[in-house]
């Protein structure tokens, strides 16, 4: 038995599955899919999207319509889902959902989030360092207590072979310093592991998730990698493949695939 993990930035649930998201999924034999930027509320969503490919979603909505929000879509009911972090100005953007799947052998938890961009402006930018200032601590006391996975869209390229055009991008959101710095430090003072970083260490080209709709971007392969599967040790030692699926858009992103010998 195993676990196909997927994570994927919709930029849009409406578009994407406009786009065959759903008809892919189930034939790509997703068992959960992590997936942000929902642009959606529950009103949207019920009658709809509650479940996509056979699986059931579990989501955070944003309040402002058309903005932000994710969601967990799963195989199995979980046993809890949580959803925000206590801190009411990112709650109301929807930026994390947690399934609790626990047994009798372990305590396990799978993450949906949505990291904030900083490109629109100084203001948007301090505001992601608020918010990677609150989700480290978080991270941290999670890792402490339970075994998990987190998926999602971090809006951080980690280093140079993360992004095409690295030295231009250096004073610009999603590969400023600042940012490559803590999730440096996210790494190692929550020991959870970079999964498709372990299963790829030399992959450069092949390895974006996201690219602007600018130029010819896609076409190009002007791409950074933004989207990822963080986990655990124990559970990153579980991860025996992990891939980028591009022969079909659905998003600005492309889902990224990562298969565990895990039963949940």
């Amino acid at each position: 038995m195993g676990l196909r993990l997927v994570t994927l930035n919709l930029n849009g649930i409406r578009s994407a599955t406009d786009k065959g998201l759903e008809a892919w999924a189930e034939a790509a034999g997703a068992d959960c899919m992590g997936v942000q930027e929902v642009k959606a509320q529950a009103s949207d969503v019920h009658g709809r999207f509650e479940r996509l490919a056979g699986l059931h979603g579990h989501f955070h909505f944003a309040e402002k319509k058309g903005y932000s929000g994710v969601g967990l879509y799963t195989r199995k009911a979980p046993g809890a889902v949580i959803t925000g972090l206590g801190a009411p100005e990112f709650d109301a953007e929807g930026r994390y959902v947690e399934a609790r799947f626990d047994s009798a052998r372990r305590k396990l938890s799978l993450v949906s989030c949505y990291f904030p961009s900083g490109s629109s402006g100084p203001e948007r930018q301090e505001a992601k360092y608020r918010f990677l200032d609150l989700v480290l601590p978080h991270l941290k006391a999670l890792a402490a207590t339970r075994e998990f996975i987190l998926v999602g869209d971090l809006n951080i390229a980690h280093t140079q072979a993360d992004l095409k055009n690295w030295r231009s991008n250096q004073k610009n959101s999603g590969f400023l310093p600042e940012e490559r710095a803590w999730l440096t430090r996210l790494l190692a003072e929550t020991g959870l592991v970079d999964v498709y970083r372990r299963l790829h260490p030399d992959a450069t080209d092949a390895c974006y998730t996201w690219w602007s709709n600018r130029g010819q971007a896609w076409a190009k392969n002007v791409g950074w990698r933004l989207d990822y599967q963080l986990a655990t040790p124990g559970l990153a030692a579980k991860a025996r493949a992990a891939s980028i699926y591009k022969d079909q858009r659905f998003s600005d992103h492309a889902p990224l695939l990562v298969d565990y010998d895990l039963a949940i």
